[in-house]
């Protein structure tokens, strides 16, 4: 299944694809050309099935009975875990997740915890690559809030140095369910959460993550 949040460029690449797989028919003596133009066509293709694809996620039980579990918002390897303070929306000291999206990760984002959306911002951004230590602050990215019965959870969806666009469909005041589908990242990704600094923090720098079914880390439990 393909996502409905890339359906322009799927419409575009897939066109275009096709198109460089026609166009040898016409130019059927020029070898070397065709033999080009058919690979171009074939890898965009396949690289368009590939990237928007949306397969569907078992949401683990206990994350849905439990508000305290934080799952990945987005596919790829975790690469930075730290400490830092949260200016935005916690405004506090955090613990932060740093999951970077590889081409062939799904692109699909997804809430990593139950709550009411409580703040959300755009920022159009520069052009640094998604691995870069500054991308979080000056590349383009959208910060999203969620509050629930444990706390605050923050997440920035932040994209890197090709052709640049957040799709995200949540809004301040909307009620969301662990695992729910809010948006993508286009061509080039990362997508950080911060969390309390008390919180169970349980993959680390290295790991492979599932948006939706990998459990990523626990809220301390005080009720508030």
């Amino acid at each position: 299944m393909l996502t409905k949040y890339g359906l322009d460029n799927i419409i575009v690449m897939l066109l275009t694809g096709l198109l460089l797989i026609i166009i040898p028919y016409f130019t059927s003596n020029m070898k070397v050309l065709n033999w080009v133009l058919y690979s171009l066509g074939g890898f965009l293709i396949i690289f368009t099935f590939v990237f928007f694809r949306d397969p569907d996620r078992t949401i683990p039980s206990k994350v849905l009975q439990d508000e305290s579990y934080i799952i990945a918002p987005a596919d790829g390897k975790v690469v930075n875990i730290e400490d830092e303070f949260e200016k935005y929306y916690l405004k506090s000291d955090s613990k932060r997740i740093s999951i970077f999206l590889s081409p062939i990760d799904v692109h699909v984002n997804r809430t990593p915890a139950k709550g009411v959306v409580d703040f959300y911002e755009y920022f159009e951004g520069d052009y640094l690559v998604a691995y870069h230590p500054k991308s979080s602050e000056l590349n383009e990215h959208s910060r999203i809030g969620v509050l629930n019965k444990y706390g605050k959870v923050y997440f920035k969806q932040i994209v890197g140095v090709l052709a640049r666009r957040i799709v995200c469909d949540v809004k301040v005041g909307d009620t969301l369910e662990a695992g729910d589908k809010i948006g993508m990242m286009k061509f080039g990704s990362r997508m950080d959460i911060a969390i309390s600094p008390e919180s169970e923090i349980y993959v680390k720098v290295g790991d492979r993550v599932v948006a939706g079914e990998t459990i990523i880390a626990r809220l301390p439990k005080k009720d508030k």
